[in-house]
């Protein structure tokens, strides 16, 4: 069981900041952030929620600090649903039906489908089912052989992309279920790191349907100030046509009808 102080001390460490450069930014003194690492001061809840957003720590890990501290969490967990989170869920399906006819889906922070919209149906037809049993994770659908792989012409280049950004989130937020993912699904293809993706401004996912080549970019979006772990953790990942051959294969008279 780690101290708060030390918990501090691993977060401004992987934020690399040293113990002055988080005390400016806190507004504190260098002199209290130490001992308060060392265990020789022992801070008030404000105190570690103002460390913790200078050191931008997930809502999780904030609740897990406080707990370490002698505090009660701040920072409620609640499902995402109709019930719970109802003003969240209604705004999220309103995102996704007017992204249609092209495909977006929510994903948790282990890169679990908690929502999609229509157009991602046509995506799922070839899938093995057990793949479509919940949680569906999205890197294991995407890679998986019994998934979309075999569809996905420059499949290296997606691992390429998926390794960047959740090794981006590791870094941000350490998660060992997460990391396990990485290291079934990412690991052994290391040769994908030699793909140059970060010269790149947008790096496509081109699909082979039927020898029609359909090409998407993603986009991200998160909510910007949530109070609730669910919502801090969960993102919209929006797919739109990469050229005009592309938008056609959605808006053509039978797109409807492999939506459904």
């Amino acid at each position: 069981m780690y101290t708060v102080g030390e918990l501090l001390r691993q977060w401004r460490q992987r934020r690399r900041l040293s113990q002055l450069d988080l005390a400016i930014a806190a507004d504190v003194s260098a002199r209290h952030v130490s001992l308060v690492e060392t265990g020789k001061s022992r801070p008030s809840a404000d105190m570690v929620l103002r460390l913790a957003d200078q050191l931008d720590v997930p809502l999780r890990e904030r609740n897990r600090l406080l707990l370490a501290a002698g505090f009660a969490p701040r920072y409620a967990e609640r499902p995402l649903d109709r019930d719970t989170l109802s003003a969240a869920w209604g705004a999220i399906e309103r995102v996704l039906r007017a992204h249609e006819p092209f495909p977006a889906l929510v994903i948790d922070r282990r890169w679990n489908i908690v929502m999609t919209n229509r157009a991602l149906n046509p995506f799922l037809a070839d899938v093995a089912p057990d793949l479509l049993k919940p949680p569906i994770n999205m890197v294991r659908l995407g890679l998986d052989p019994r998934g979309l792989a075999p569809r996905i012409v420059n499949l290296a280049e997606v691992r390429a992309v998926l390794r960047a950004r959740i090794t981006r989130q590791l870094a941000t937020a350490p998660d060992p279920a997460l990391a396990a993912l990485y290291e079934e699904l990412l690991a052994p293809y290391s040769e994908d790191a030699s793909h140059p993706i970060e010269s790149e401004v947008v790096i496509p996912m081109i699909f082979c349907f039927g020898g029609r080549e359909v090409r998407l970019f993603s986009t991200t979006t998160t909510f910007g100030t949530p109070m609730d772990i669910t919502l801090d953790e969960v993102a919209i990942e929006s797919y739109y046509p990469a050229d005009e051959e592309s938008a056609a294969y959605f808006t053509k008279p039978d797109a409807d009808a492999r939506a459904g």
